[in-house]
């Protein structure tokens, strides 16, 4: 669906894939703007709350705690929406509440605090940075700087903590400087393999600081080539954590690779082809997930796995989000099994309840893709 098998950064075009589904394009629009509306505003389900009569926070509804992973998903959610407004509370808050201001974290952000602020740790998690700087870069392409908020100028001092932090504070750089990857936190040597956006990186190096740019055209080709090393090649599974040469790792009592944060990583293909255009490695990854995947439906009968596609007898914690993942991968790469997806997905309702975080963050950001609604700014 996309011109000349080119991104959208070329073409400007941004297809509405839920077509395929059935749902025009002002169906597909309609959806965008009532997920939005759930996440901000409705009483019941909501998981966005205002503090202090200027800020606001992302709650994660499972864990009660605002975390960087969240308040910048918020923050990228209110720049595709066009809601300043929410994402400076969200802004502020981060900086109010999250920016650690000394010491050899000093720049980065405590990746949990409570509703209030208070601190659950003092370290960050590379996954909240990442996003942060993108959508400010995003709110100063879509808004300009110049405000309340230098959201530019704020986006090239995270990134240079991100790759600097040794220099400045005598921290963990976030990207390892030699291979170009990102950790899982500073100072561990492993790697998430759903924290690696190319796509961002990209980006990056075009309006990070210019002596930083070809670090991220080189952590650019680095991730995408680490999407496709990490991912098993039958099952198109990816593990939740990796050492560098993409081997999973079992960590935090686990006994299983394939889990909630893995997730991501068909949604991370899919924007990246979206905005960048197809790759090979992509397509295989795709066609791979919705295949495998598909054999494990109902939602309800959704395991944690092994790689080779092994079940546990470990419940999936997030049903919606594997569901939404596997129809925004259509984007990447499409199976025999993609139009059912497709239809999956345009039939499937938010997640409410405790858990609802997690599933309505992946939720909204593969409605926002397959209806043409996530853009470049």
């Amino acid at each position: 669906m996309q011109a000349e098998n080119r991104g959208a950064w070329e073409t400007g075009v941004y297809p509405n894939f839920l077509a395929q589904a059935g749902l025009d394009g002002a169906a597909a629009k309609a959806r965008v703007q009532k997920a939005f509306e759930t996440i901000f505003f409705d009483p019941q389900e909501k998981f966005y709350h205002e503090v202090d009569g200027d800020c606001g926070c992302m709650e994660d509804t499972g864990n009660r705690d605002a975390r960087t992973e969240g308040m910048s998903y918020g923050m990228m959610m209110c720049v595709q929406m066009d809601r300043q407004d929410i994402f400076d509370r969200l802004w502020r808050f981060s900086k109010r509440y999250m920016l650690l201001k000394e010491g050899r974290n000093e720049g980065y952000f405590a990746w949990s605090v409570q509703l209030n602020g208070a601190h659950n740790a003092e370290g960050p998690a590379p996954d909240g940075e990442e996003y942060f700087a993108m959508a400010l870069m995003m709110a100063d392409g879509r808004w300009g700087s110049g405000g309340g908020f230098d959201y530019l100028s704020d986006a090239r001092l995270l990134l240079r903590h991100c790759v600097h932090q040794r220099e400045m504070t005598g921290g963990g750089p976030m990207w390892n400087p030699e291979n170009k990857l990102i950790k899982f936190v500073p100072d561990w040597e492993i790697s998430d393999p759903s924290y690696h956006l190319p796509h961002f990186y990209q980006l990056f190096a075009m309006r990070s600081d210019e002596a930083d740019r070809p670090f991220w055209q080189a952590a650019c080709g680095a991730s995408r080539a680490y999407i496709a090393l990490s991912a098993h090649p039958k099952t198109g599974l990816s593990p939740e954590y990796a050492g560098y040469d993409g081997r999973p790792l079992l960590l935090f009592g686990k006994s299983w690779p394939w889990y909630s944060d893995a997730y991501r990583v068909l949604i991370n293909i899919a924007l990246d082809t979206l905005w960048f255009g197809p790759r090979k490695e992509y397509e295989a990854i795709a066609r791979n997930a919705q295949r495998f995947i598909a054999t494990q439906l109902p939602e309800e009968n959704y395991r944690a796995c092994m790689l080779d596609g092994s079940r546990t007898g470990e419940k999936a914690m997030h049903p919606t989000a594997i569901t939404a993942a596997c129809a925004a991968s259509v984007i990447a790469g499409q199976s025999e099994e993609a139009d059912m997806w497709l239809r999956r997905f345009a039939a499937l309702p938010m997640r409410k309840g405790e858990r609802r975080y997690y599933d309505n963050c992946l939720y909204f950001f593969s409605l926002l893709m397959l209806s043409g609604q996530y853009k470049i700014y």
